[in-house]
């Protein structure tokens, strides 16, 4: 089954790919807003970004570390590459003016729900720091939430629950960290 995004309102429609051939053209009708779209059946562009084998691999080639969002029923699971300085996220929306958005359904995830911020001890090492947005329902972190004044360090494999989404730090190596300074 594959999933299109519409290119107005952003739902999702659900299909079967294996009734069609590559290259065949397809025409959908938005179920939520009612926008007639099409798309072309083969190989995305973005398929590489979505393959399970490739996913742990990137997680650890990302010069500042990156964050791996564990499949749940809302989504797929998605490595999304941190970035020195603020790092902010939330659910994906058309519009939303976050620089790290997950792509999800869940709805219990804020457009802007918590913040990632990388930069560089008094010793030169990367550190990652913690805090929420705030959001509506909360950033766990460890099973403990988070009140809107903390800011908790973390370290590789943390594990932070925003809604029902479960995200986990993947620290960038010593010789990354070498690489960028």
């Amino acid at each position: 089954m594959k999933r299109v995004r519409c290119p107005k309102c952003d739902s999702y429609t659900v299909f079967d790919e294996t009734k069609y051939t590559d290259g065949q053209s397809l025409v959908f009708v938005c179920e939520q807003c009612k926008k007639e779209f099409g798309i072309r059946i083969g190989k995305s562009k973005l398929a590489d970004r979505h393959e399970e084998k490739h996913l742990d691999e990137q997680a650890y080639s990302q010069d500042y570390g990156s964050i791996v969002v564990v499949e749940n029923v809302f989504a797929f699971k998605q490595v999304i590459p941190l970035d020195f300085g603020e790092n902010e996220f939330g659910r994906y929306l058309k519009g939303t003016n976050i620089n790290k958005p997950i792509e999800t359904r869940d709805p219990s995830i804020d457009t802007f729900h918590c913040v990632i911020t990388v930069k560089r001890n008094k010793k030169g090492q990367l550190q990652y720091i913690l805090r929420d947005a705030p959001s509506d329902t909360g950033t766990f972190y460890m099973n403990e939430i988070l009140r809107d004044t903390d800011r908790i360090n973390l370290e590789d494999g943390a594990i932070i629950t925003i809604g029902a989404t479960t995200l986990i730090l993947r620290a960038a190596t010593t010789e990354q960290t070498k690489n960028n300074s």
